[in-house]
Formats: structure tokens, sequence, C-alpha cells
């Protein structure tokens, strides 16, 4: 018999405060979080937790929905490459959130499973269930309270949740620019809420490269700004609603992504900088991301082709 459960994350702030859960029915559920974490280690540790939560049903298959293109692509399309290459991408750079993927990887063997992409905040009722349980996860780490964690599976001890020297603060492996001796980062192993914002938005700038994400609409709409804007390569001027559609119509883009620098420009903005490589040459591009309604956002892109 299928399990059908959905995983979902939350972090305020992104990062911030940060929480996880899956949810089958109000009977099995389980959440957790920590107090400085993304979006996106929050909905990979609601996949592994379900995992290591339901271990002594191995026979049964697993059926998550996921409202993550990212979590979706890692494990069933982008983890095999990582692997053969010491778990590095494709450009050489180290995988973010290593430690996560790591593990889920673990779990998987002689597991049965499927992923089912989910539109986020669209009313279907476990993703829903499951957003609610990781949102007050992260209020409770951001209050100072014990977040209800939930029963679990059948009354199963839940899946073991991360020791806090096994939290996904990414701070065991490579920092993002190759700088391991940045003042302090020995003694604390923890990188300055700038460098996670920082870390954050790449993240998020290399998910819009990734053409499934730019054939989805609800992605790009969850990703674009409101006000987004955008001057093409060509010297064309984009608004939110015709970008979509014409990326959606046309998604197909192949790049290596080179990171050439990025700052905080302020508490709720960071400025990237960096050169797409592909068939059709190379290009220097700038993308403005702000923070509104505790996510990040692209507000503003530029690209401009290099001779």
């Amino acid at each position: 018999m299928t399990i059908t459960a959905a995983a979902d994350g939350s972090a305020l702030g992104n990062p911030g405060p940060a929480g996880w859960a899956w949810y089958v029915d109000d009977s099995r559920w389980h959440a957790g979080g920590w107090p400085h974490g993304t979006n996106n280690q929050g909905e990979l540790m609601a996949v592994l937790d379900l995992f290591r939560a339901t271990a002594h049903l191995p026979e049964e298959p697993l059926r998550i929905l996921c409202d993550s293109q990212y979590v979706i692509n890692c494990v069933t399309k982008w983890m095999p490459g990582w692997k053969k290459r010491g778990w590095k991408k494709a450009d050489g750079k180290p995988v973010l959130n290593v430690d996560l993927l790591h593990q889920i990887d673990a779990e998987l063997a002689g597991r049965t499973y499927t992923f089912e992409w989910v539109k986020g905040h669209a009313g279907h009722t476990l993703n829903e269930a499951a957003d609610e349980r990781a949102r007050a996860c992260a209020l409770a780490f951001q209050s100072g309270a014990a977040p209800v964690e939930g029963p679990g599976f059948d009354g199963v001890p839940h899946g073991r949740v991360l020791a806090e020297a096994e939290q996904p603060l990414d701070t065991q492996q490579p920092g993002l620019f190759g700088d391991e001796s940045l003042p302090g980062a020995a003694a604390t192993g923890a990188s300055s809420a700038a460098e996670k914002d920082i870390e954050a938005v790449v993240e998020l700038e290399q998910e819009l490269l990734d053409p499934e994400v730019r054939a989805d609409y609800g992605q790009l709409a969850y990703l674009l700004h409101p006000d987004y804007s955008e001057v093409g390569a060509s010297g064309r001027l984009w608004g939110r609603e015709e970008l979509i559609e014409e990326l959606v119509d046309g998604p197909e883009l192949q790049v290596r992504f080179e990171l050439v620098d990025a700052a905080a420009v302020g508490p709720d903005v960071v400025q990237l900088v960096y050169r797409t490589v592909g068939v059709q040459g190379s290009a220097l591009r700038s993308s403005l991301w702000q923070r509104t309604d505790g996510r990040w956002r692209l507000r503003f892109h530029q690209g401009t082709p290099e001779a």
C-alpha cells in the first residue's frame, strides 16, 4: 500500500528561524526545525525525516508531494552526477546542503519512491497541512518556544532529528567563495547572517537557470517580485508577466553559472554579478534580490553579452 505524504519547509527571512514537516494525516505527521536555516534546508529535512520515519516499512512505496522543484531535482536528477564528481557541481563548485543530501542518499537504498510536484499555497490539503506545521515550528524557534513535533508514524519513534552539530548550516563544507579562513570561522563554525543571505540568494538564482523551473509558471511567479523588471541582453525592457510567459513558452537554457561577485547592499537586498556560458556565448549578468514578506524574490535583472 502506497504511503502518500506531503513534505514542506519554511524559513522566516530565508535564512532565519526554520521549520520542516511531513504530513500523511492527523495521526501521522512530524515536524521540527532549527534557530537558523533556509527554506531549502527545511524542504530537504522534511524528506529525510519522512524516509527515516517509514524505514520500518521498506516494502511500502512512498509517494512524496513536494512544492519545491529544487528538492525534486536534487533527489531525482542531480544527485547521481554530483556523486560521480565527488559532490561537486558541473562547474566544480561544492554542492549546497551536501550534509542533508548525503543522508537522503543513504536512506534511498532499498526504497521505492516517487516525487510529485504540487503548487504551494494553492489549497492542496496535504501540502497546506505540512506547510502549516513547518511554519509553526519556524515561529516557535523565532519566539524561543518549544515546537510541536507531532506523533510520528503509527506509533513508531519518528525519524531522528539532527543533533545541533549536524544542523544544515553548510558550515561543514567549503565556503561559498572557497574562503574557509574568515575571522572566527574556525572557532564558531558559523557564517554571518549576511553570508547566509548571500548563499540563499545564489542558490535561488541558480534555480532560475534550471529549464524545468523556467517552464513552471507557478515557480516563476513565486520567485519573481511583483514589481520585477529586466533589461534583456537585446536591450529590451521586460515586465514581470510578459517575461514569465516568454520563459514558459521557451524555457530551454543550458548554461554554466560562474559567480563573479555577491554583496548584501542592505539588510534585505542582495546583489549578484555572474557570468553565464552556453552555446550562444557568454553574458555578464546582474541581479537584485529583495526580501519581502519573509522570503527572497528577484526584483531586477540585466544581462549583457560579452564580446
